[in-house]
């Protein structure tokens, strides 16, 4: 594909995983026949461009790129064919490409996506967990009381969750997992496509205690199964689990860690909360 054969505008471009050879052959034509690639890493994109035959001039965008780097960007689009990829999958995805891809749809310009690899979805076949109801919820926050809020907050939808990490916090968030969603079965994914790929299953509890110590070296998607259906927790049962998180906990944190864990609407859980908190 000549460069004449794209139009000004810009190409969401998904790129392997692992496996070079996963690219697809829209998404190599896209590359070999664009004006410049946006890249989270130049350096990585530097070598997949090599592993197509193509020399492209590439500007980084990433996490520290402002309003004023997106500006001069939108500003190339309206004449030039620009493809953005990030180190590895679908652009995007727990990245901030969104404001580049607004921020030229309120210029006008034409914006293409080129459908391929992302980790959420192939970890999610690789699980064995339901498929057909999931929610992707990106990277939980480092710190031990935001990380337990955000299990707390999506802990009760009655979906496959799935979550990216890294090694060094893996075993932190797995035991925050085991602490707020109890035995559920769930799968640690690493090095998709990979030399070295694996998936571990088993119940929340099994992987804490398998990688409480250290954890394995790679990107990690970590998948946890849906809430079992059960009958919704009687009023005893409520009262007495938030007493005994009211001891320790805030009455909205409170609601929070026991609406998760006994699968009753969160607003239920608040209410007799404050109840309970004499409020």
């Amino acid at each position: 594909m000549e460069n004449t054969t794209l139009t000004p505008g810009l190409y969401i471009v998904a790129t392997p995983i692992g496996n070079l050879g996963d690219i697809t052959l829209r998404a190599a034509e896209v590359l070999r026949g664009c004006d410049h690639v946006l890249a989270e890493d130049k350096r990585v994109s530097a070598k997949l461009l090599r592993h197509l035959g193509a020399s492209k001039p590439m500007t980084a965008y990433n996490d520290h790129s402002d309003a004023a780097d997106r500006a001069r960007i939108v500003e190339r689009l309206g004449r030039e064919a620009v493809a953005l990829v990030s180190d590895a999958g679908t652009p995007l995805i727990s990245d901030p490409g969104y404001k580049l891809v607004r921020a030229a749809r309120e210029a006008g310009i034409a914006v293409h996506t080129l459908p391929g690899p992302s980790a959420a979805i192939a970890a999610l076949t690789l699980a064995g967990l339901p498929t057909d109801r999931f929610l992707f919820a990106g990277f939980l926050p480092p710190k031990a009381k935001a990380r337990a809020e955000a299990i707390a907050e999506v802990g009760a939808v009655r979906a496959t969750l799935v979550f990216y990490e890294s090694g060094p916090r893996l075993g932190d968030t797995l035991e925050a997992l085991r602490d707020a969603l109890g035995a559920r079965d769930a799968a640690v994914v690493r090095e998709i496509s990979k030399l070295h790929e694996e998936t571990v299953t088993g119940p929340l509890v099994e992987l804490a205690a398998r990688y409480a110590k250290a954890g394995p070296k790679g990107e990690i998607v970590v998948v946890v199964g849906p809430p079992a259906d059960a009958a919704e927790a009687s009023d005893e049962e409520l009262d007495s689990a938030l007493r005994t998180a009211l001891a320790s906990e805030s009455a909205s944190r409170a609601a929070a860690t026991v609406a998760a864990a006994l699968a009753v609407p969160r607003k239920r859980a608040y209410a007799r909360a404050l109840e309970l908190a004499g409020r």
